[in-house]
């Protein structure tokens, strides 16, 4: 019952997901990310166990198809499991469950790959690969959501969409964009929405941990966490 795209940007190094599920709170499950390291999404019967292992296992060096196969390897219920990953070095890699009894699909694009459950069509994870490919020209977060749109326009799942996340790592220890939407008709839109808000004041979540006398008081105080 989810949809997603994990990436690297080449151009600044960055790592991001976009995710949408019919299930609520995808973005706390399903989409795993660590600055310098990698991209883990897990999803169907999701094991959210296998988001920080695999992680450490990238960290360690291994690719994005050794993780994926050593998640799976080491699953106990592995027919019922969706796995894709995005190493450091833009190599990605997936693993659909046999088991899953739904369509469920998965694209490889360059620095990114698309999985999905419980699917309207086998074409909306190729969609989101195209969705960001095409978007080649414009700032990652606008790709990682031109994605989930073309999944969204695709077709999406069989069951309407009510949660939706964009997860972002740059640099630091902490997601440069962690943002959440759930229970919520059309997920995509108001996380799009979301990313507007919040996309003029991202630099001072990163200011205000490294040089906080250097900030001025916010005009929307409701701004100033």
């Amino acid at each position: 019952m989810t949809f997603s795209l994990s990436a690297l940007d080449r151009k600044t190094g960055m790592f991001g997901i976009a995710v949408a599920s019919s299930s609520i709170a995808v973005g706390n499950r399903c989409p795993w990310a660590r600055a310098g390291i990698g991209v883990i999404a897990t999803q169907h019967r999701t094991d959210i166990r296998c988001g920080p292992l695999g992680l450490d296992l990238l960290g360690k060096g291994f690719s994005a198809s050794e993780t994926v196969d050593i998640l799976v390897a080491g699953s106990e219920h592995p027919n019922l499991r969706q796995f894709a990953a995005v190493d450091s070095d833009g190599r990605s890699a997936f693993f659909n469950g046999p088991d899953i009894s739904s369509i469920a699909t998965a694209h490889q694009g360059d620095g990114c790959v698309s999985v999905g459950n419980f699917m309207a069509n086998d074409q909306v994870t190729h969609a989101m690969v195209r969705g960001y490919e095409t978007a080649a020209g414009m700032a990652f977060v606008e790709r990682l959501l031109a994605s989930l749109d073309a999944g969204v326009a695709a077709g999406g799942e069989t069951q309407p969409a009510m949660a939706a996340a964009l997860l972002v790592v740059d640099k630091h220890a902490w997601p440069l964009v962690d943002l959440r939407v759930d229970f919520e008709p059309e997920p995509a839109t108001k996380l799009r929405s979301l990313w507007q808000a919040y996309e003029p004041i991202v630099d001072r979540f990163i200011t205000q941990v490294l040089e906080p006398v250097t900030l001025k008081p916010l005009i929307n105080s409701a701004l100033q966490v």
